[in-house]
């Protein structure tokens, strides 16, 4: 083998290396990127279903759900 041919071994090994290592980086930061919006939306979705859950377990929905029932028999 000659030097030529080695240098050119040697430089696409580096390259490879440094592609795949940028790569994984950019994998790593979506995912937490990922993560954080995933965990924003749980957040919200709960606050979400505790205001429901206030609403439906008020006694002044219970009573409008009760009227209304009468009034459709």
């Amino acid at each position: 083998m000659d030097v030529f041919t080695m240098v050119v071994i040697i430089v696409a090994i580096g390259t490879s290396a440094g592609i795949v290592d940028r790569y994984l980086k950019n994998q790593a930061k979506g995912e937490a990127r990922l993560s954080d919006d995933v965990s924003a939306e749980l957040v919200e979705l709960k606050k979400r279903v505790a205001v429901l859950e206030e609403i439906v377990t008020d006694s002044k929905f219970q009573l409008d759900r009760e009227l209304r029932s009468m009034q459709s028999d």
